[in-house]
């Protein structure tokens, strides 16, 4: 069943051991960012900072791994929700061949029906409170890394509605705070909200938008759900709760929220008004989003509970808390998936270094020749899965979620000539690899068990006998800072080489001298990568790797081999016209005060920040390279 509220699920964390709450004084500006982001990357507690300087906790991480993750959405394991939609698929799209059959049926019906939302009259305990002049700025709202444009609402449920059919939709979009009744609104063009915006643009009329911060932690995750057009975002709420959404109408808004939640801020965008220049943003790929610009968002009433605790969350450089909220995307909807859209799929991964939208692994029973190449192009036809940028189809017995087991099958069905395809489409607007905004190129890789239609012509020069003489590479070429060729050893033929790119073709240069040299017999791929990147951390090279490369632009064939420029693109050595944006991390004065006070928080022992090390990895400027 779902919580009551958001208090119940603190509670819940607290009881479990999963929860810490530090009474110690820590400032929202930067210096919770920077604790949250130390334990996040150890996997730790969801934290409760009591002691703000604002009149409201902050609650951060709270779904910050896969265990609390599955307590946000009341289940033991992700994959039972995955199962009970399952159930419900096959149980309404089976033949009925009688009428005792249908009658079956009644029972999960009138379940079905008891999940719907519903309009209560009266007021919520959201509206215990109204402030008499509503304030956003009264709230310990995050700025998260000190290049953002400013403070941000980063964990708002957003609704909207369709203004012909007043069908809503919910959304989690981040709104910067440039007045106490003045936000951005930050919806992507994709995204349902921006065009419910350009149909009220059409009518001349207003839009009304209402936010909600707390509540029932299912609401924020039905926010960020990939659910198709006109599903009800509460109506999966009331599924993963098992209860329906109960809703009370706003104050100065024709619109209705939960009742249950902690904050409530109603208000309008005015489609005739200037958009607003809004960002940078330290982002959930690792990198800041640059500025932009958004629509506005005029505050007309904020009410809160009493006992009201303000709901946030960072992103940033991978491991976050998102991570586990597209872990529950990923389990929850490949049911959905596989018995709609394709059902050869076995199962799906999106690793945590692809940051969502960058790499997918996927898992199929194959039947037939060509059939990676089918589900390839179902998937990239297929609602948000049309932003993937690479994506690899196994099949047979490996085990998906071992990330070094999939490597290895990779490497040993792959023939980087014949199996990887190149296409191009629609990417995230975060991508920022794209010579273009939102539309790049994209790669499939085929590294399935092949049958023998697929291995007519094929012929192979790699060894398993030879290694790169790493030595000899960088006495050679002063450009070379490091080469990790460790991955061979575990039957990867993949090596990753730093380099300083310094002239217009350089990367193709290399590629063509080091994969024609009988020492890289064994190497299948090789990855360019910036020469301040420690490539001996592999987790990091392919997290910087697939937010840099445009695969369809930067690939380049050797041959039977191919290499990569996972480097920065730049207009003088690659013609790249676009800003190019800088990674994140805290600055020196937040990680030295973090460091003084660590030991009144209550947890534990120091953990270094991970911001020393990618501090060393930063680039010249500000959020915008400039270098």
């Amino acid at each position: 069943m779902g919580y009551r509220d958001q208090a119940q699920f603190i509670k819940t964390l607290e009881d479990a051991g999963e929860l810490v709450r530090i009474k110690e004084y820590v400032n929202p500006h930067l210096e919770i960012t920077e604790i949250t982001d130390r334990i996040s990357k150890q996997y730790g507690p969801a934290l409760l900072f009591e002691n703000t300087g604002y009149d409201f906790p902050v609650l951060i991480n709270s779904m910050g791994t896969e265990k609390r993750m599955a307590m946000a959405l009341g289940v033991e394991k992700l994959d039972d929700l995955a199962h009970q939609i399952e159930g419900l698929f096959k149980t309404f799209t089976s033949p009925k061949n009688s009428f005792i059959d249908k009658l079956k049926l009644l029972p999960q019906l009138g379940e079905v029906a008891s999940w719907m939302p519903k309009q209560i009259g009266g007021k919520g305990a959201c509206q215990q409170v109204v402030m008499k002049d509503p304030d956003i700025t009264k709230l310990p709202v995050l700025k998260c890394w000190p290049e953002d444009g400013g403070p941000f609402v980063t964990l708002p449920v957003i609704q909207t509605q369709d203004p012909h059919t007043g069908i809503r939709n919910v959304g989690l979009y981040r709104m910067q705070v440039f007045g106490s009744t003045l936000t951005g609104m930050h919806w992507h063009r994709h995204k349902v909200s921006a065009r419910h915006f350009n149909e009220y643009k059409k009518l001349g009329k207003k839009m009304p938008v209402v936010v909600t911060i707390g509540g029932d932690p299912a609401y924020a995750y039905c926010g960020t759900a990939p659910l198709p057009d006109g599903v009800d975002e509460f109506m999966l709420a009331g599924f993963i709760r098992k209860k329906r959404v109960e809703l009370v109408k706003c104050l100065t808004q024709d619109m209705y929220v939960p009742s249950d939640v902690d904050f409530v801020i109603e208000g309008y965008v005015d489609p005739e008004e200037d958009f607003i220049l809004e960002g940078p943003f330290g982002d959930h790929t690792g990198y800041y989003s640059l500025a932009d610009y958004y629509p506005r968002f005029h505050i007309t009433a904020i009410t809160h509970r009493r006992d009201a605790v303000y709901a946030a969350t960072i992103v940033g450089i991978p491991p976050q808390e998102d991570a586990w909220i597209g872990k529950a995307t990923e389990r929850i909807f490949l049911a959905p998936i596989k018995m709609t859209m394709v059902p050869e799929i076995v199962d799906m991964v999106l690793p945590v270094e692809g940051v969502f939208h960058n790499l997918v692994i996927v898992k199929i029973r194959k039947e037939y020749p060509g059939q990676a190449l089918k589900v390839m192009n179902s998937l990239w036809g297929a609602g948000q899965m049309m932003f993937t940028k690479m994506m690899v189809v196994v099949d047979g017995d490996v085990n998906i979620h071992d990330n070094a087991e999939v490597a290895r099958y990779i490497g040993t069905h792959v023939h980087p000539a014949h199996d990887i395809i190149f296409s191009q489409g629609p990417t995230d607007v975060l991508d920022h690899s794209c010579s273009v905004m939102a539309y790049g190129g994209k790669m499939g890789i085929d590294a399935t068990s092949k049958l023998p239609e697929e291995l007519v012509g094929r012929t192979e020069d790699f060894s398993k006998d030879t290694k790169p003489d790493v030595d000899d590479v960088l006495r050679t070429y002063p450009e070379f800072k490091a080469m990790n060729i460790s991955l061979l050893d575990m039957g990867v033929p993949l090596a990753f080489a730093s380099m300083e790119k310094n002239r217009k073709g350089h990367v193709r240069e290399m590629a063509n001298l080091l994969l024609e040299r009988p020492d890289f017999n064994s190497v299948k791929v090789l990855i360019f990568m910036e020469h301040t990147l420690d490539v001996s951390d592999i987790a990091d090279a392919v997290w910087r790797f697939s937010n840099n490369v445009d695969p369809r632009r930067d690939h380049v064939m050797v041959g039977d081999r191919i290499a990569f420029d996972g480097t920065r693109k730049t207009k003088e050595h690659d013609g790249f016209t676009r800003d190019w944006p800088n990674i994140l991390a805290s600055d020196q004065e937040t990680i030295d005060r973090v460091d003084s006070i660590w030991d009144k928080l209550g947890l534990g022992p120091m953990i270094p920040s991970p911001s020393r090390k990618y501090r060393n990895q930063l680039y010249r400027g500000g959020a915008v390279v400039t270098e």
